[in-house]
């Protein structure tokens, strides 16, 4: 039965590699949109646990949605911050995100007061000095080295702006690129504003009590845990999670539909062989599953081809545009349920359609 079903692919090898590369189409799609869904949030992660400061004070709605570019909060809270009993430091922030310059994806850009931003958050120039006229800017030794950038080179941000990097800076802390605020305020036509403020705790003071005290001294803002911000970075990325799962959805549609035409049109052409295997006592449990295992074999070699189409496409976009894929498990079985389990469906009609023929109107089919 084994030689019967591969007999037939080879046969047919132009339909069944269609078959295998639709198949492969959905596999692909899925593993690349979560994979980079997931790549993209564990860096924005794994880049904000080097922020040290425990609260972030912002106006109610600004950091829901991590693609704003809002500076709508006065720098003026700073000073009545620092007077609020348990504060060490209040350190404000610029956040300006635009369209990568590669034009795919999107990147942040951050406005920093350095000397204080960096002593807050244990940051060091690990060349160069830190940015000072409105054209400088500095970017962490991550950024600097997937794209090959030293101290003294040109970049381009904004989409068409040219700027210059005069500093690299470790460890990796929110956005991989700062200029000053004043530049940023100037840039975005806000003098004397912000995004959010960055307030950290003086030793021993509990974090949720001097929150309260903030909240309660400056009612009317927004006062949240640095933590909790940034704990599911996937979440505040709008209706991303409703498209990953109408993605998966479509996928499976796809694997389904190719392989029933592709079974449905084979079965066609192969009415008289069905004919001759009834006539020779085939039961039909056997021809379906004769069908169904062909196409389980046509949705597994898809399956491989799409998870290599996956691999070669995320390292082939990580080195054109910087973008961070992570794949994981779950989702590695999500795609081979869709393959697999798309295929068996797709197959299920062409398979009892040809298991119901009737052996000698088969066999006299031209």
């Amino acid at each position: 039965m084994d030689n019967l079903i591969i007999s037939n692919i080879r046969q047919r090898p132009i339909r069944s590699l269609v078959s295998v590369i639709g198949v492969a189409l959905g596999v692909a799609l899925v593993m690349l949109f979560t994979g980079l869904a997931h790549g993209m949030s564990n860096d924005l992660q794994r880049r904000s646990q080097n922020v040290r400061a425990e609260i972030m004070f912002t106006r109610p709605g600004t950091m829901d949605n991590l693609t704003s570019s809002t500076l709508n909060l006065s720098t003026k809270y700073v000073e009545r911050l620092q007077a609020v009993d348990g504060v060490e430091a209040a350190v404000p922030i610029g956040l300006y995100v635009f369209q990568g310059g590669a034009g795919f994806g999107f990147e942040q850009l951050e406005g920093v007061d350095w000397p204080v931003f960096s002593k807050m958050n244990n940051i060091q120039l690990e060349d160069g000095r830190a940015p000072e006229a409105a054209d400088e800017v500095v970017i962490d030794y991550i950024k600097a080295h997937n794209e090959n950038r030293k101290v003294g080179d040109p970049i381009t941000l904004l989409g068409n702006k040219p700027y210059r990097i005069v500093g690299i800076f470790s460890p990796e802390s929110g956005s991989r690129t700062k200029m000053t605020l004043s530049a940023m305020q100037d840039l975005l036509e806000a003098p004397g504003k912000c995004t959010y403020i960055l307030v950290k705790a003086k030793e021993g003071v509990s974090e949720q009590a001097l929150a309260e005290r903030i909240d309660k001294e400056l009612p009317g803002n927004k006062v949240q845990f640095t933590r909790d911000v940034f704990t599911s970075i996937e979440s505040r990325i709008p209706f991303l999670g409703v498209f990953l799962k109408v993605l998966v959805g479509l996928a499976a549609v796809v694997s389904a539909l190719v392989v029933m035409l592709a079974m449905y049109t084979t079965i066609t052409e192969r009415t008289r062989e069905i004919g001759i295997l009834k006539a020779m006592g085939a039961s039909r449990g056997y021809i379906i599953g004769v069908i169904e295992k062909e196409a389980i074999l046509i949705s597994a070699l898809g399956l491989v081809l799409g998870f290599a189409v996956a691999m070669l496409g995320g390292l082939l976009i990580h080195r054109r545009y910087n973008l961070i894929f992570e794949y994981s498990w779950s989702w590695a079985a999500a795609a081979a349920a869709i393959g697999l389990l798309g295929g068996a469906i797709g197959a299920l009609y062409p398979a009892v359609r040809a298991a119901n023929l009737d052996a000698v109107s088969a066999l006299s089919y031209e």
